[in-house]
């Protein structure tokens, strides 16, 4: 991965000098909080609920496991020992006191990290494919070229006052593992003729007002990259509307531009931008690949595997489940959940991340990710190894076989937390993942992407889900609306809503009974619950929901 070179050090450095001057303007009181907003949101500091809380950048994700001890020592040094990943591949930590975030930024600092432009109206923290340079299926790594965004949009003098947050998603694979489509710009790389290049989206963003990337670019070639990003960001800066927050996004003006004027006018103003970088991003790019090349591989047998598999059923599960296909034979991508069940998706102590440390750097060549589906990745390891994995993450509580089922929720920090939250995400997510667990069903229901949102911001990504469920406020009471149907993938579809709301005590009957009808009308295990969606429409499944209704209309 990449590492920080002097200048990045001192650049860092100087950014955490400075914001240490203006919290100790903020304590004496020479700073008001409206004064001191604008300068901690520029450092990812927010203030929450119950505290403040400090959002730290994970560019694309990844980690090595100096950085992620170092995490620890942060949850216990200075918050209350554990942290919070983020559906952007984030962490945040959600207890600091405000005199101590100057040191747990100099303390990120230590190990080449920073939380600069995980707040604010700039280009965020860009994410990427989570299984990037080990997946089976991949054209090229795309981090190096995620990097060279990173540094290219840090304090960009252009774009630190956009109209609205950006956000940018990458993948190096044809299929989308990213959710490109539902980022301001998404990038998905494709090989076509044998070059490879990137179809470039725009306008995708969920939210309030949910609308699915349009296809600016086909297809890119790579070398053009940063010149057409530059020219999109430039066009949308003086396009995007600052008389309202709420319609301010990119999504917005291709809305109401319409996609052919955008796309006119951003390659008009690539035809002027793309002279001027004079080949110097690919020299810089080149530099990065650098920092990207693949480990050494062993060629090991893996006979240990198959033994294990045969004579241990919960390893076997597991393998079933938290395995994917690696581009090295003889190697496999671990996801490790976070969502055991009953506990809090997207939280991890102190004491797991230390573990995952040590066991990315003895057995995953010292590389780790964050997921934006807020489970952790180790993604070069060697099919011997994983019994002995395995039986590491069981004894910390990190050994659920549950990727990609119906506990594996991903869900915002909701009410419990969030100042703009209208309702409860996490005792929701706790309470499906319990009751579908003592139910024993959900390796028998498959593939179902379950995701909740604690507002209409959309942080729990529920428009996307195969079942959503979004929190609301009605009259005082919590409200849960269930959309259906919904697919992050490179077929993105937002899901739609099945009718009215559930209160908190109707909601998880309401979803047996939705399970149930998918149970019943399903053409075998093959079938996954959005497959049978797509074949049956939402009929039988709003039935399910409003079987009074259902009643009184037969």
């Amino acid at each position: 991965m990449y590492e920080y070179d002097a200048f990045d050090d001192a650049f860092v450095r100087a950014r955490v000098a400075q914001f240490r001057n203006q919290v100790e303007r903020r304590l004496s009181g020479a700073l008001t909080e409206e004064e001191f907003r604008p300068l901690r949101l520029m450092n990812g500091l927010y203030l929450q609920l119950h505290a403040y809380m400090l959002r730290v950048a994970i560019p694309y994700g990844t980690l090595t496991g100096r950085q992620m001890r170092q995490l620890a020592h942060i949850a216990d040094q200075w918050d209350r020992g554990y942290g919070h990943f983020t559906t952007r591949q984030n962490i945040q930590f959600n207890w600091p006191k405000l005199k101590d975030v100057p040191d747990m930024l100099e303390a990120l600092a230590d190990v080449g990290m920073h939380a600069i432009q995980t707040s604010g109206n700039c280009v965020r923290n860009v994410t990427a494919d989570h299984f990037a340079g080990a997946a089976a299926d991949e054209i090229e790594d795309p981090r190096p070229w995620a990097e060279l965004l990173r540094q290219w949009s840090t304090d960009h003098p252009e774009f630190q006052f956009l109209p609205r947050k950006f956000k940018i998603a990458i993948t190096g694979s044809p299929r989308d593992r990213a959710v490109t489509r539902a980022h301001d710009i998404g990038l998905r790389m494709l090989n076509e003729d044998g070059a490879a290049g990137f179809e470039v989206s725009i306008g995708g963003g969920l939210g309030r007002t949910p609308m699915v990337g349009k296809v600016l670019r086909p297809f890119l070639p790579v070398a053009d990259l940063l010149p057409y990003v530059e020219a999109i960001l430039s066009t949308y800066n003086l396009l995007g509307r600052r008389d309202n927050k709420y319609k301010a996004r990119i999504k917005i003006a291709v809305h109401e531009h319409g996609i052919e004027e955008i796309r006119r006018l951003v390659e008009a103003r690539f035809s002027e931008l793309r002279p001027l970088f004079g080949g110097g991003d690919q020299v810089r790019l080149a530099e990065i690949r650098t920092h990207f090349a693949p480990p050494v591989f062993e060629s090991r047998s893996d006979d240990g595997f198959e033994a294990a598999r045969r004579s241990d059923p919960v390893f076997r599960a597991w393998t079933d489940t938290n395995l994917s296909p690696h581009r090295q034979p003889g190697h496999a991508i671990v996801t490790v959940s976070l969502k055991a069940h009953g506990a809090v998706p997207g939280d991890v102590t102190s004491a797991q991340m230390r573990l995952l440390a040590g066991l990315a750097e003895r057995y995953s060549h010292d590389d780790l990710r964050i997921s934006h589906e807020q489970n952790v990745i180790l993604p070069h390891v060697h099919k011997a190894d994983l019994p002995a994995l395995h039986a590491a993450l069981l004894g910390a509580g990190l050994g659920t076989a549950n990727v990609g089922l119906i506990s594996d929720i991903i869900a915002c920090p909701g009410m419990d937390y969030c100042a703009l939250a209208t309702a409860r995400s996490i005792p929701v997510a706790q309470a499906i993942a319990q009751r579908f667990d003592a139910l024993k069903l959900e390796h028998e229901i498959g593939p179902l992407k379950l995701k909740i949102s604690g507002c209409i911001n959309a942080c729990g990504h529920h428009h996307v889900g195969h079942i959503g469920i979004l929190g609301l406020d009605r009259a005082g009471v919590e409200n849960y609306q269930i959309t259906l149907g919904g697919d992050g993938t490179e077929r993105t579809v937002l899901g739609e809503r099945a009718g009215p709301g559930f209160s908190a005590e109707e909601l998880l009957p309401a979803l047996e009974r939705l399970i149930a009808a998918y149970l019943e009308h399903r053409e075998g295990p093959e079938e996954t619950f959005l497959m049978a969606f797509r074949r049956l429409g939402a009929a039988p499944f709003k039935a399910a929901l409003y079987p009074r209704e259902a009643r009184n209309a037969a």
